[in-house]
């Protein structure tokens, strides 16, 4: 049909209002399943700290003794590892002009209030993601920042890897960081520049070497990327799907989670978007701690002009209780 002559339509119209939704999508995921369920350490009182590690001697299948027989030698007595870790500072930055504020914005009241919100967000996946990062620990000066030393900076008992064995060749050898028997560990592990797949073979490998090891592997937690949480799902020993914790509570996972039965107990398994696909940690919580030198907290800028300056801190450090008690597959396809 046609238009009437001179019908006055919303094309030649002036002054319409817009219409802007007060809903601000953001789809960034903010889950921090590692951060989220390692346990909260006491506070630190310096940006070095140190925990004790020990073990029993293996078990002696030659422990016979003589009748009456006299105890003149003794069996050295070895002494604790004092391990240790460097707290880092974490920060996020924000300047806006105070005009920002006053002017009246859809989705938000106060430009300030959102943008700290976010930033909050941001520190707390840059803290995740560096927790599984491949960093070793930096001791700092007056121009390179300390660095606490991450996951795979620990781990070397409980390990699968490439080239260790398993017919993987070709590339640079991956190997576990070395031996620490005190202080923090200053050099990462060495990562295999070929890959292999992740097999259900593989799992089972550091799941026994854990148990051998005395790791609490029933009620553990594999971690994987997103990639690598695929793989899992066709594995054989995957029992249920979705299963679901209904109360947060010490050491559980929260959230969904598969459940895998292996031969040393029930395993759940996580992803995390923000660690490496080339990564399949295999984690008892009771062994992992955050610990803070100062916790979360917004500090004022000198002012300067016409524009509010802030700055979000977090000065924390990562401690793995016992390295022993965990486990890693690495150089994952």
């Amino acid at each position: 049909m046609a238009i009437i002559a001179n019908t006055y339509k919303t094309y030649e119209t002036k002054g319409i209002r817009e219409q802007l939704s007060d809903v601000i999508s953001n789809i960034s995921p903010t889950d921090t399943p590692f951060t989220s369920n390692a346990g909260r350490g006491e506070k630190l009182t310096n940006t070095f700290y140190e925990w004790q590690q020990d073990s029993l001697a293996s078990a002696d299948t030659t422990n016979a003794q003589i009748e009456g027989d006299d105890h003149g030698a003794f069996a050295q007595t070895a002494p604790t590892l004092r391990i240790g870790n460097y707290a880092q500072i974490s920060q996020k930055d924000l300047i806006l002009s105070d005009t920002q504020e006053e002017v009246n914005k859809a989705g938000r009241k106060s430009e300030l209030a959102y943008q700290i919100a976010k930033r909050g967000k941001e520190l707390k996946r840059d803290i995740e993601a560096i927790c599984l990062a491949n960093q070793a620990a930096v001791a700092g000066n007056a121009t390179t920042a300390r660095k606490t030393a991450a996951l795979l900076a620990y781990i070397r008992t409980n390990t699968d890897f490439a080239n260790d064995g398993d017919g993987a060749g070709g590339g640079t050898d991956g190997a576990n960081p070395p031996a620490l028997t005190s202080g923090a560990p200053t050099t990462a592990r060495t990562d295999n520049t070929n890959t292999r797949a992740f097999t259900e073979t593989i799992l089972k490998t550091i799941i026994s070497k854990g148990y051998t090891s005395g790791m609490n592997v029933d009620g553990a937690t594999l971690m994987v990327g997103p990639a690598q949480k695929a793989v899992v799902s066709g594995f054989a020993g995957l029992a249920t799907k979705t299963y679901q914790m209904t109360a947060a509570k010490t050491a559980a996972i929260i959230g969904a989670a598969d459940v895998y039965v292996s031969d040393f107990g029930v395993i759940t398994v996580v992803p995390n978007r923000f660690q490496r696909n080339r990564d399949a940690f295999l984690l008892d919580f009771d062994m992992v701690k955050i610990r803070e030198l100062r916790p979360y907290q917004v500090k004022d800028l000198a002012k300067t002009g016409d524009a509010t300056k802030k700055l979000m801190i977090r000065e924390w450090g990562l401690e793995v209780t016992n390295e022993a008690g965990l486990a890693l597959a690495a150089d994952l396809t």
